[in-house]
């Protein structure tokens, strides 16, 4: 009995296959959407939910013709003067407090920078010469205190004028130059 419905099922299926190709849908096809082309729908440029404006009267054109004219400085001068004719309360500084705005911070650390400027804490060694005589001495100095072999502390030493040591302290730079003193070398602090 279940191999009897079996072949009707399967009768069935196979007239429905024949017949099939009249039920296929175009926008199954693969090329189908090759020749449809898009939709284009024409909107506004901006909308309006108020609906056109009306066009500035002739005071208002002369008055903005007025303010073209005027000189940057006093153009600057304008939004001040009219807060203040119009009674606006004044804009008040927002605190920063409990915010992390980075290593600039805002104003107060802009102007702790400015502070720091004034004050140069990191500073160069600059090798300008050396004595014949005592340049093995000033090549172990420039090895001890730049962690260089040999061979490049040699070819550092022979380039003089270099920099040989950038953002130390003012102490460490002035150890370094009496060092290299001692030993037959000129230094300076830049």
């Amino acid at each position: 009995m279940h191999f009897s419905t079996f072949l009707r099922t399967a009768r069935i299926h196979s007239t429905l296959l024949r017949t099939s190709h009249l039920f296929q849908v175009r926008c199954f096809q693969a090329d189908a959407a090759l020749k449809t082309k898009p939709i284009k729908y024409k909107l506004a440029p901006f909308y309006d939910p108020y609906g056109p404006k009306p066009p500035p009267s002739d005071k208002v054109v002369q008055l903005a013709d007025q303010i073209a004219a005027l000189p940057p400085e006093e153009r600057m001068q304008i939004g001040p003067a009219l807060s203040e004719k119009l009674k606006h309360p004044k804009l008040q500084q927002v605190s920063t407090e409990g915010l992390d705005l980075g290593p600039k911070g805002g104003a107060a650390a802009a102007s702790q920078t400015e502070e720091k400027k004034a004050e140069k804490t990191a500073f160069d060694v600059k090798l300008e010469k050396f004595d014949a005589a005592a340049k093995i001495k000033v090549i172990k100095e420039v090895r001890a205190f730049t962690n260089l072999g040999l061979k490049e502390a040699k070819d550092l030493v022979e380039k003089v004028p270099i920099l040989l040591k950038q953002g130390v302290t003012k102490e460490e730079a002035t150890n370094i130059i009496e060092k290299i003193r001692e030993a037959g070398g000129t230094a300076v602090m830049e």
